[in-house]
């Protein structure tokens, strides 16, 4: 165990708390000029000027809209910085109201529990059928669908969660990969997937949402959220 022993303070030193060890500390000054020192400048340089040669108005002009413009630009960053802080404040609250919604994005990977469903969007060339296929870890294909697009644009798909046998589909992760036509002039299309938001992080560059089996996405890569 340390020991402190207590310091010699006997004599007559001038002063006490050097043989403490400690030493006077002399106290800092605002360096900063503020309105009143700027102002008691211009009065002490108003009162000392030479009669022969007065201060131009011209000058004196240029020195006050300095002033006024360093003014300016102090007042804009506090209230930059007001700005900023309500906007944190509201993405907050933005963030905690998409907990537990739906959010549609572009993946064509996710982890999926045991005979769990998907739905989600993809969207159509032009009318015709459109393939989707379910393909497990291993690379094989676990479940085809075909979905008929009367037109291009946005159509709706769903999985039961069941393979082309009819039984669940074991948890894993899988790939979803989607193309309209057939054969050699066959068009890769890309498929959204809706998931449920588990949470929402905070980050400097704004939003992320946490979806389930679908990981992390920035709110921008979003299409929608029900």
């Amino acid at each position: 165990m340390s020991t402190i022993t207590s310091p010699n303070v006997s004599g007559n030193s001038d002063n006490p708390w050097g043989s403490l060890g400690l030493a006077s500390k002399t106290p800092e000054r605002d360096t900063a000029l503020g309105q009143a020192d700027f102002l008691r400048l211009m009065t002490e340089q108003l009162k000392n000027q030479d009669p022969l040669k007065p201060l131009a108005n011209a000058e004196f002009l240029g020195q006050l809209a300095q002033f006024s413009t360093v003014q300016g630009i102090e007042k804009m960053q506090g209230a930059m910085g007001a700005v900023a802080s309500v906007m944190e404040s509201d993405q907050t609250l933005r963030a905690a109201a998409l907990v537990g919604h739906d959010a549609l994005v572009e993946a064509d990977t996710l982890d999926l529990a045991a005979g769990q469903t998907l739905n989600g969007e993809i969207t159509a060339p032009s009318a015709g059928p459109i393939t989707i296929e379910i393909v497990d870890g291993a690379g094989q294909r676990v479940r085809q669908m075909t979905v008929q697009a009367n037109a291009s644009g946005e159509h709706a798909w769903q999985w039961d969660g069941r393979d082309d046998a009819g039984q669940p589909a074991a948890g894993g992760r899988y790939s979803i990969r989607a193309s309209a036509g057939s054969g050699d002039g066959a068009e890769a299309l890309a498929v959204r997937v809706a998931a449920r938001v588990d949470s929402v992080s905070i980050e400097p560059t704004g939003l992320v949402l946490n979806l389930s089996g679908l990981g992390s996405h920035p709110l921008s890569a979003i299409r929608r959220i029900g």
